[in-house]
């Protein structure tokens, strides 16, 4: 009621207060329009290269000998006589010569420049898995002509296999690839199987892996249900395949591939196929091969070591 009309003496009637101004809406002035997030959001593509680079860095520096204790390493001030021997890696050969004075460490450096693969990532298999950086080549007895093995996956490797791909990716893969008859469905196969595990066969472990024992693995069977035994002489980059009639010589980096799939019902055993020829048609198969040796037969022959975590 405005202030300039004369008192009225009747009783007031109580009105309904005006809402506040900002809770008005105007007919003519509707409020802006609210933008909202579209349901799908754009992921920004994955640079594995520099993810490599900076994982490689991490663990490098993680890895690195006298890391915790701030102790640096120092080179061999008297590399010795110089020897010449062979590295194997990725199937590919390299000539290395350095002095027998030399440490495991030195070695690995060297290494690192001719392949790229961190030290930290790298496992060099002579006479055995070699543990002790600080042995020396006379140490190790690695003389002239020796041959030594080298596994390992570079951070690019790993970090193609572990990124995660998109569904599109998944979908594609999934619509090539025709589904596979597990190996112990087949039926040749099923005849080997149905003659049972051998007596002498090695003790199968499940959950563990373990790295190739110093022996030979033996208590196996092939094909035809003949004994079979596997020698690795590392020294010579070759697979002996041994059977009561004779034993195969083979060149590990003539070898295709390595199969591998676990028995049903005896998980603790895999069936293990290596491709000796350019076709699946040429494929070696051993039976009743104890699971926590498969991985360390597959690095061996193939070159590489899936991962070092």
């Amino acid at each position: 009621m405005s202030d300039s009309n004369p008192p009225d003496n009747t009783t007031p009637t109580s009105e309904p207060s005006d809402p506040p101004a900002s809770s008005q809406t105007s007919d003519t002035n509707p409020p802006p329009a609210i933008d909202t997030p579209s349901a799908t959001i754009d992921t920004p593509a994955i640079d594995t290269a520099q993810l490599a680079s900076e994982l490689t860095k991490t663990i490098v520096k993680t890895l690195e000998p006298g890391a915790e204790t701030g102790t640096a390493f120092v080179p061999t001030s008297d590399p010795g006589p110089e020897v010449k021997f062979k590295l194997v890696y990725n199937k590919q050969n390299y000539e290395i010569v350095l002095g027998e004075n030399q440490t495991v460490r030195e070695l690995k450096d060297y290494i690192e420049g001719l392949t790229k693969l961190p030290r930290s990532m790298q496992k060099l298999m002579f006479k055995g898995l070699v543990k002790d950086d600080t042995k020396t080549l006379k140490d190790l007895k690695v003389v002239k002509n020796s041959k030594m093995m080298l596994v390992g996956t570079t951070m690019s490797d790993l970090v193609a296999v572990t990124t995660k791909p998109s569904s599109s990716e998944i979908a594609a893969s999934t619509a090539s690839v025709p589904k596979r008859e597990p190996l112990c469905k087949q039926k040749v196969h099923q005849k080997v199987l149905e003659k049972g595990k051998p007596e002498d066969a090695m003790p199968g472990v499940l959950g563990v892996k373990e790295p190739l024992p110093s022996t030979p693995l033996n208590g196996m069977i092939n094909k035809t249900g003949g004994k079979v035994r596997l020698t690795f002489k590392l020294e010579e980059d070759s697979l002996w395949i041994g059977t009561k009639a004779r034993t195969e010589k083979i060149s590990m980096s003539s070898i295709r591939n390595v199969l591998s799939e676990k028995i049903e019902d005896h998980p603790e055993y895999h069936i293990l196929g290596v491709q000796l020829g350019p076709t699946e048609l040429s494929t070696y198969w051993i039976y009743w091969v104890p699971t926590q040796y498969v991985d360390a037969v597959k690095d061996t022959i193939l070159g590489k070591w899936q991962t070092f975590f």
